[in-house]
Formats: C-alpha cells, sequence, structure tokens
C-alpha cells in the first residue's frame, strides 16, 4: 500500500507541468466520497478550478480513499515544496496538528476545523444559519406540516445543519421535524442506498420535505424524495439540478470561495493564518435559487427568507450553534 501511495502521489506530479516558474504550486486534499460528491468536495474542486482558469497556474489533488493515506498524502506534498495545501473537511485536523509544525515555510488551510498553528488559516462556518434559512422553506413549503433532515455521520459539526434547520422549520409552522443519520463512521458519507432508505422511512412517517446534510449518501436521498414525489433539499453545493422541479432549494456553502481565495491570497502573498468563521453576513452560506427550483418557491417563501436573513444580520434572530452549547434548544 505504501509503495502504491507513493507511486499515486509521483504520478499526480507528474502529471502537470513544472512549476518552477510559478509563484506557488497549490494542492488540493479531497476528503471521502471523492471529488465529483455533487457537494462538499466538488464544490471545493470548482473553486480550485475558477483559480486555475484565471491565473493559468496549475494545482495538484488527491483523493484519499482511506484514513491511512491522509499523513502520508499531506508529508509528500510539503516535501515536494506544494504551497498553499488546502485540505478539505474536518478530519484532516489531526493530520495538519502534527505536519504543519513541521514545515513551518508552509501555508495550509483546513475546511470545517481549526487547527492552532502559526501557518494554519481555519475556515469554519455558521452552518446553522443557511440551514435556518431552508427550514423556513420547508415549513412552508410542507402540506402535512412535517418534515425530515438526514444527517450523515453523527458528529457535532452535522448537529448544527440539524439544529439550525430544526429551529427555521418549527418558527414557519411546521409541528414535527423527524431527524435521522446514516451513522458514526466515515462511511456514512458515502451510502446512497441508505440514504434513500432513510428517506423513505420519513416519507413514511408523514414527512414531504427533507434536508440532508449528508454529502454522497444524500445522493440518495434526493432520488428517494423525487421518485417518491415530496421534495427534497441539497446541501453545500447548489443541487437543485440534481433533481430538477423536486428540489425546493439548496443550503449553499461556499468551499469553492474559500479555496479559491486561499489559493489567490497566498498567490498574492496576503495568506493570513487563523479563524475565518463565515455566514450570512460574510457571504459563506445562503439559499439557492435557479430555473430549477423558481417554480417551487413562492414569493411569500422569498419574502419570509430575506427577512430572516435580514434579522439574523442584525442580531434580531440568534440561531442556535449546536457546537457552542452542545445542544438544540428548538
Amino acid at each position: 500500500m505504501k509503495s502504491f501511495l507513493l507511486g499515486l502521489l509521483t504520478a499526480t506530479a507528474l502529471s502537470v507541468p513544472a512549476l518552477a516558474q510559478e509563484e506557488i504550486a497549490p494542492a488540493l486534499m479531497f476528503d471521502l466520497g471523492g471529488k465529483f460528491d455533487k457537494s462538499f468536495n466538488e464544490a471545493s474542486y470548482h473553486g480550485a478550478e475558477k483559480f486555475k482558469g484565471e491565473t493559468g497556474i496549475n494545482y495538484v489533488e488527491f483523493e484519499i480513499s482511506n484514513e491511512a493515506q491522509r499523513e502520508q498524502a499531506v508529508r509528500r506534498f510539503a516535501e515536494d515544496g506544494r504551497n498553499p495545501i488546502v485540505a478539505i473537511g474536518f478530519a484532516w485536523t489531526s493530520t495538519l496538528e502534527a505536519i504543519a509544525p513541521e514545515f513551518p515555510e508552509v501555508n495550509f488551510a483546513i475546511i470545517d476545523s481549526v487547527v492552532d498553528a502559526p501557518n494554519v488559516q481555519s475556515i469554519v462556518y455558521k452552518e446553522q444559519e443557511g440551514s435556518y434559512l431552508v427550514g423556513i422553506m420547508a415549513a412552508q413549503a410542507s402540506q402535512s406540516k412535517k418534515v425530515g433532515f438526514v444527517g450523515g455521520m453523527d458528529i457535532p459539526l452535522i448537529r448544527k445543519f440539524d439544529c439550525g434547520f430544526v429551529g427555521g422549520a418549527k418558527a414557519a409552522g411546521a409541528t414535527e421535524v423527524i431527524q435521522n443519520y446514516t451513522g458514526d463512521t466515515p462511511a456514512a458519507w458515502n451510502d446512497p442506498t441508505k440514504g434513500g432508505e432513510i428517506a423513505k422511512s420519513q416519507i413514511g412517517q408523514g414527512a414531504d420535505v427533507i434536508y440532508h446534510a449528508a454529502g454522497g449518501t444524500g445522493i440518495g436521498v434526493l432520488q428517494a424524495v423525487a421518485d417518491a414525489g415530496k421534495l427534497g433539499i441539497g446541501v453545500d453545493s447548489n443541487q437543485n439540478m440534481l433533481q430538477p422541479g423536486k428540489i425546493l432549494t439548496s443550503m449553499v456553502k461556499r468551499v469553492d470561495v474559500a479555496v479559491y481565495n486561499a489559493f489567490n491570497d497566498a498567490k498574492n502573498g496576503t495568506f493570513k493564518p487563523g479563524i475565518n468563521n463565515l455566514g450570512i453576513k460574510e457571504g459563506g452560506v445562503d439559499y439557492a435559487m435557479d430555473e430549477n427550483n423558481e417554480k417551487l418557491v413562492t414569493e411569500e417563501m422569498k419574502a419570509a427568507v430575506e427577512k430572516a436573513k435580514a434579522d439574523i444580520v442584525s442580531g434580531a434572530i440568534q440561531v442556535h450553534d449546536y457546537m457552542s452549547d452542545n445542544a438544540c434548544p428548538y
């Protein structure tokens, strides 16, 4: 396995032109679920591609397939002079905590976690705020006033999505929010069959709008909901096009912007370590509107959501952060 990984990394590095004349040599480390997961990883890919298209600077990437590959992959890229190195997902936390101090000259960034090191930029999001907005929309669109949430791995981060969704849905008149998680291991992110089964179960209990925060597992959720003639809500990337006319909206988390900014800041010499916490006010989260869902979203829904956005920015609405308090009051 070790020789295979080294060979894979070498092949990846050799697959792009030499970077000796470029200012930086970026690297992007995807999390489990793969680059084209139609969600979190894929959003980061689009940010990197935007940077490449605008600057002409190539980047290398690595798609992890098991936990044993994390440290070896990051260390190899750091030793090869890759800079900045951007890691997608909280699961890279311990790897960066171990390796970043060994390479103080390398700029690292991590999405969805905080690593306390002088050369690491930690980018986290107020997922509860975006989830509150789609919770409002779910309750207003629901005929039964019962809505559902399907999480991937049961961890505090995904509880933020869950709690915010419950808050928005109940504020807009939902009488019940049915909540389930796919599992408690990383495999929970990539099990669309189980996601579909959970969605069918929630529909059987009366839910007619279901929101997922489950990575690749969520593709199965959205498929099952569409097949049943109900409405789904996507996450991270705009997933409205996956089931046109059957996805009410998507809670958009601008991971693409974070990756683009990290690469661009490194190029411009303005890369700064520390914590960036991005919510509605900062443009980090929002809800998606396009031709695929415009007929599903009424003017009343838009007005309610836009008012909630303004109230969150002004502080009139305080959306609960599960990770801070380890509880959900709604």
